[in-house]
Order: C-alpha cells, then sequence, then structure tokens
C-alpha cells in the first residue's frame, strides 16, 4: 500500500460535527483496493483519546504552540489513525470548534495550525516505519500543512479539499508569528485576505492540486456568486481544480442491515418504519407525505425559506418533522411552528440514531440549501427510498435527477429539484410532491429509482487514488 496522510478536525465515529467526519471516515476502506493505505491525523479530543484501546508514542514536540505534545498511533473503529495530544490544545469541554456556550475558540487558529504543523512534521520526518507521499487535507483546519510542508523541504505532495468554502480560518495579520507562518506569504498573492490571514486561502494558494466534493460546486467556486472572495483564486488554479462527488459508507447507511430500524431491502420495508417514527415523533400523518429535515439550522441551509412554504404541505395532508440545531432564531421559528401545527415536530439537537429511523421512515426528505458543496444528506435519503426535494445547486445537482414530465416518461427520476430558490417555488415543489405522493404508480417507480441509485464510493475513490498518483509523481519529479 502507497501511504497517504489525512488531515482533518473530525472523523466520523470518533467524532463528528458534520457531513466532513462522515467523508473522512469512509474514504479509508474506499481507497484501499486503489493502492492506497491511509493514516487519518486528528487532533487530541479527550472523547477520542479515551476510546482508542492502545496508542503508542511515536513523536514528540516540546513546543506545540505553547505547550508540550505528542504524537500517537492507534487503531480505532478499523481505521488508522495518528492523534495529537496537546492538552493545552484540546483537552476541553464542548465541540472541536465551540466551548460549552456555543462561541468560537478564541485560538482556534493556533488550535488547527498546531494539526498542520505536525501534519508536516510527519510528512518531513515520518514516524517509525511510515512516511506519506501524499498529504490530504481536509477544509481551512488542515491548509495551513500546505504551506509548513513547504517550509520544511518534505517531499510529499498535497491535495486540499474544500468541502464548504464559507468557513476561511480567519486570524489577525499581528497571528504570523503565532501561528508560525512565513512573514513573505503575507500579500495578496499568499494567504493575505482583506488585511487577515486566510488559511483556506493558504491551502489553496500553496497545495499541489484541489479538490471540491461535487463538478457543479467546483464551477460554482470560479464565481463570486459562490466563491466567497476566492473566486479569483480558485479560477487561477482552475487546471488544478478538480470536482469529486462524495459517497457514503453504504454499511453503515444500509436498510437491510441498519440496526436503528426496522430494515428493509425493497420501498414496501418503509410502511413500518414511517408508522413507527410519526408514533416516536408524535407528528400528526394524514394522507399526505412524511417529510423530514436532518440539517444544522442557518441560513445557508434555506430553513427559513421551508418555514415559509410549509403550508403547502402541511394544507395537503403532509407532514414534517425535523432535527437539527444551529442559529437560535431558526431553532425558536421552528418549535414555534411546531407549537401551532400537530402536522409538525421538532427536536433541537442531535441523534445518529434518530437520524437513521428519520430517513427509513420518512416519505421524502427536504434540502432546500442556498448553497450546499455537495451534501450527504440527499444520498442517505436515496439510499433508504426517502424522496428527495433539494435546491438545484452544488451537489444536489450532481445526485438527484428532477422528476420532470420527460424523466418520468423516461423512468428515470429520483426526486424534485428546485430552482430558482425563493419560498414561492419551494411551495410549488411541495404541491408537486403531494400529486406524485397521491400517484402511487409515479411514487413507486421514485422509490425503487432512489433506492437502486449509486450514493457510494464507487465512482469516486478511484478519481482521488489518480489524484495521489499524479501528485506524487509530480512531486517526485520535482524533488528529483
Amino acid at each position: 500500500m502507497r501511504p497517504v496522510l489525512a488531515v482533518a478536525s473530525e472523523c466520523a465515529p470518533l467524532v463528528k460535527t458534520g457531513g466532513l467526519a462522515d467523508v473522512v471516515g469512509a474514504l479509508p476502506a474506499a481507497l484501499a483496493p486503489h493502492g492506497w493505505g491511509v493514516r487519518t491525523l486528528l487532533p487530541g479530543y479527550p472523547a477520542v483519546l479515551r476510546a482508542l484501546a492502545q496508542a503508542e508514542p511515536v513523536l514528540e514536540e516540546g513546543d506545540l504552540f505553547g505547550g508540550p505534545a505528542r504524537l500517537v498511533a492507534a487503531r480505532a473503529e478499523g481505521l488508522e489513525m495518528l492523534l495529537v495530544d496537546a492538552p493545552h490544545l484540546y483537552d476541553r469541554p464542548g465541540t472541536p470548534y465551540l466551548d460549552a456556550s456555543g462561541h468560537d475558540w478564541p485560538d482556534n487558529d493556533v488550535r488547527f495550525a498546531a494539526l498542520g504543523w505536525m501534519a508536516a512534521r510527519i510528512a518531513a520526518e515520518g514516524v517509525p516505519g511510515w512516511r506519506p507521499e501524499v498529504l490530504h487535507l481536509h477544509d481551512w483546519q488542515a491548509a495551513l500543512a500546505a504551506v509548513h510542508v513547504r517550509e520544511m523541504g518534505a517531499r510529499a505532495g498535497t491535495l486540499l479539499t474544500v468541502h464548504n468554502i464559507a468557513f476561511h480560518g480567519l486570524a489577525g495579520a499581528g497571528r504570523l508569528q503565532a501561528l508560525r507562518l512565513p512573514g513573505a506569504g503575507f500579500h495578496p498573492g499568499g494567504f493575505e485576505y482583506f488585511g487577515h490571514i486566510s488559511a483556506l486561502k493558504a491551502g489553496l494558494v500553496w497545495a499541489d492540486r484541489l479538490s471540491t466534493v461535487s463538478p457543479t460546486y467546483a464551477h460554482e467556486l470560479t464565481t463570486p456568486a459562490f466563491g466567497m472572495g476566492l473566486d479569483g483564486v480558485i479560477r487561477a488554479r482552475a487546471a488544478d481544480l478538480s470536482g469529486i462527488l462524495n459517497g457514503i459508507d453504504t454499511q453503515v447507511w444500509n436498510p437491510a442491515t441498519d440496526p436503528h430500524i426496522r430494515r428493509f431491502r425493497s420501498p414496501r420495508g418503509k410502511a413500518a418504519n414511517r408508522a413507527r417514527l410519526a408514533a416516536e415523533l408524535g407528528v400528526a400523518v394524514g394522507a399526505g407525505p412524511l417529510c423530514v429535515v436532518v440539517s444544522r439550522l442557518s441560513w445557508q441551509k434555506g430553513l427559513d425559506l421551508l418555514l415559509e412554504a410549509l403550508p403547502a404541505l402541511t394544507d395537503r395532508g403532509g407532514s414534517l418533522a425535523l432535527l437539527g440545531s444551529g442559529e437560535r432564531e431558526l431553532e425558536n421559528a421552528w418549535l414555534a411552528a411546531a407549537g401551532h401545527s400537530d402536522r409538525v415536530s421538532v427536536r433541537i439537537g442531535y441523534d445518529e440514531a434518530l437520524a437513521h429511523r428519520m430517513f427509513a421512515g420518512a416519505d421524502a426528505v427536504l434540502v432546500p440549501s442556498r448553497f450546499e458543496p455537495c451534501g450527504l444528506t440527499q444520498l442517505y435519503a436515496l439510499r433508504y427510498g426517502a424522496i428527495p426535494v433539494v435546491a438545484m445547486t452544488g451537489g444536489l445537482a450532481d445526485t438527484v435527477i428532477h422528476a420532470s414530465e420527460a424523466a418520468l416518461r423516461a423512468g428515470v427520476a429520483t426526486g424534485l429539484q428546485v430552482f430558482p430558490l425563493d419560498a414561492h417555488s419551494l411551495a410549488h415543489a411541495l404541491d408537486r410532491l403531494c400529486e406524485l405522493h397521491a400517484d402511487p404508480a409515479a411514487w413507486a417507480m421514485l422509490q425503487r429509482n432512489a433506492m437502486k441509485s449509486p450514493v457510494g464510493w464507487d465512482a469516486s475513490a478511484p478519481r482521488y487514488a489518480a489524484l495521489y498518483d499524479a501528485i506524487a509523481r509530480e512531486r517526485g519529479a520535482h524533488a528529483a
């Protein structure tokens, strides 16, 4: 196996706040058949360190951004892990990014700069018996490794995958020394971003290759509407950018074996799960579809628009169950909607097992995102025979076949796409969803097509492996 080091801030099932963790956790098994053996570098969060049965120290760091640290190797949940054990940076309550009150840790810039620094040390020096040919960096939290690899003269190549360009990892200009960054890089062609240091921009400039998580999002990132101020940087590196669709772990997300649900292999098996879900959540169901939302509650996810459009569903006998948390204003608005209608149920928070039950019991899953780099929610929906209703953006556009008249006649439709995304268009899509649900033949075809949709890594893993091959070859030639 050729060695690659994945560098990320989270990895399922060890630590997860969103889809990034699912991707980082699933890729190693998907890449193994293609000759690449992945070790994953994570911060040593307390819960992760506690989950390790045995951890072997493999590298010491006397001063890792303010305190001593060590690198430990372990195997957990079938994954080969390297953990940065640095209590002064990671031994804290809360999430990987937020304190117990929900605010960003004020030293997040240093916490994740340390992750990138350790990644570069591994690239430059290796650990006993192992040194990566390629570093696969995920989002801004890992992006500074691309700079440090070059500064340390390591031969390893780097791939930066942008999962969501909305998060830049900004720090003040005065933080150069604290982040161990070269002053010569602080300029508009480097990692300077409107007077700040941008960790993500550093990765976009310094990494050997770039990728993002769907072909449509790769194009969108080159436009001012979606590039979040970095579209010019990405256009300049368009030749080095690939759009590769995410997949899901089809063993974890498998309705035939899922321990959290009443298992099924065909759409007929959803009926029992639907009844159990409605009873569990206390949501009234009628002749219309039972829809679910499993999401962060944020402006990006378009859930304010869904609130406006909701009567188009409930007035036709449909119901909605929501699981998620996020912006307090949206949480309160959705709780108020649930208080006014027995056809709406809201659970604030996240529960992995409940999420599985919601996909298994749902007739439809709603994903009205204003932008969505790839999205995994619609892939889980397809796998479980729940019809996705999605905005026509990013990976949502790449993974759902709209139920137009032509697609229905051809027998290939898998869901509904909404464009343009506004409350009026979303209400129209919900009305159309109710019409399709009332047509047993059309609905059964949609469910069958959904469950047959390719949602795993079979097509995407070879593309990542080919990128690694190219990066290692180019870096080897450059070093020679």
